[in-house]
């Protein structure tokens, strides 16, 4: 039996165990983890000259483990800040200032960006604000589908959004590219397509009685100032400005840690008298929150050191080598997102990786090719097994109808953002002044 043919048979074998325990446990978390399991077994089986399958599985664990920490540790700050009532704050302040219904818009899709720029986890975003912004798009007189698409839209913008794009990471990791240059490529159509799903969504929409949407905000506590507000995003804004223009006067901190330095000014700026219990229910309650995105980053190494140890990745990237470019212009976009419904992050190690890969040995620019393959990626968070954004969105709303009516609606903003990717991918070149 020829390489080729054994690592083959291995990829079946990890592919049937995926999909044969997603299809029973319902999660794809545990079953990347199953099929990895799974994969190093008959791996170790077929080649006894790879050893134990616990090492492999052992190692895995830690390829992740840094983005498993900065998902914990920004979680935990922005519930902290949450817990202050200073987003309520602004958001209500920002009600009762601004009249004009595009601008008002602008402002809350701008809020939606920051808890998943800051965590990687669009879910983040819908956890902190959804509730918030669905009470001001009710009070512009937007419709309840809209509202959820609004906010699923928004949300899954956030997790591509920089700083932290958890795609784009992945993928520079597996690839021994710098996680540099990704700021303005992923920003600008992030920006167009924000742009156009707010339009796409107020377009005829007339705002309610403003007394009556102030009347569901929380009560602002007369105790937090505007420093209380500002203060934990001036320390985190610091510490990655001082980092990034003054690396050798400041010790490596780390992502992770320096959110846990804003966490702990949020904790001090906070003016509610917030007992010691009910801070350890925040943190179990972020911990609760995260976990789903920790056991997936986890997964996803454990499943990235089986593939890497059995030679199937080698075999799944020496395939999109071969693959004609019409062939991967035309499917990138339907590809895409159904491996991200099934994968999640993990898509960026099977699809992500290999198509890396391929276009460095073509000679393209990579890394607008990585940024364009980061905004494809999140459109499938709307998508079946796991669909977690788009789950979300219709939780937070309430909204009953059904879904596919729900992804109907959501499918032109998509397109917009999914047609700008593939842009990128095509023209490489044409993008790398934005880096």
């Amino acid at each position: 039996m020829t390489t080729t043919t054994l690592t083959l048979i291995l990829l079946l074998i990890m592919i049937a165990a995926f999909v044969l325990s997603s299809i029973k446990l319902k999660s794809p978390d545990i079953s990347m983890a199953v099929a990895a399991v799974v994969l190093a077994i008959a791996g170790t089986i077929a080649v006894p000259a790879l050893g134990s399958p616990v090492r492999y599985l052992v190692e895995g664990l830690f390829v992740n483990l840094d983005l498993a920490l900065l998902f914990i540790a920004a979680s935990i700050f922005v519930n902290i800040y949450s817990h202050s009532g200073a987003i309520a704050a602004i958001t209500r302040t920002v009600v009762e200032k601004v009249n004009n219904k595009w601008i008002l818009l602008s402002i809350m899709g701008v809020l939606m960006l920051i808890p998943g720029a800051l965590t990687g986890a669009g879910s983040v975003a819908i956890f902190v604000l959804g509730g918030l912004v669905n009470t001001v798009l009710e009070y512009l007189g937007i419709t309840q589908r809209k509202r959820t698409v609004f906010i699923c839209f928004f949300a899954m913008l956030s997790a591509a959004c920089p700083p932290i794009n958890l795609w784009t990471m992945l993928m520079t990791a597996q690839a021994n590219m710098p996680y540099v240059g990704f700021t303005w490529l992923l920003l600008i159509p992030i920006v167009i397509a924000g742009a156009f799903t707010i339009v796409y969504v107020g377009w005829g929409a007339k705002p309610q009685d403003k007394e009556e949407t102030l009347a569901k905000f929380p009560p602002k506590d007369p105790k937090l100032t505007w420093w209380r507000i500002v203060l934990p995003f001036v320390a985190i804004i610091a510490l990655f400005l001082l980092a990034l223009y003054d690396p050798w006067g400041l010790p490596v901190l780390g992502l992770p840690l320096m959110f846990l330095v804003a966490a702990v000014v949020a904790f001090l700026c906070n003016p509610k008298k917030t007992t010691f219990k009910q801070y350890l229910g925040i943190l179990d309650d972020t911990m609760e929150q995260v976990f789903p995105l920790v056991a997936n980053v986890l997964s996803i190494g454990v499943l990235q050191s089986a593939m890497a140890a059995t030679g199937v990745r080698g075999l799944i990237g020496s395939t999109c080598v071969g693959l004609p470019l019409v062939l991967i212009y035309s499917l990138i976009l339907i590809v895409g997102p159904i491996c991200q419904g099934c994968f999640n992050y993990g898509v960026s190690i099977v699809l992500g990786g290999p198509l890396i890969f391929m276009f460095n040995t073509l000679g393209m620019d990579v890394t607008v090719i990585c940024a364009a393959l980061s905004l494809i990626f999140p459109l499938g968070d709307t998508l079946p097994p796991s669909r977690i954004v788009g789950r979300l969105a219709c939780e937070e709303t309430g909204y009953k109808e059904s879904y596919i009516s729900f992804f109907k609606t959501l499918l032109l903003p998509m397109l917009v953002l999914g047609a700008m990717a593939v842009i990128m991918i095509i023209k490489p070149a044409s993008f790398a002044f934005l880096y």
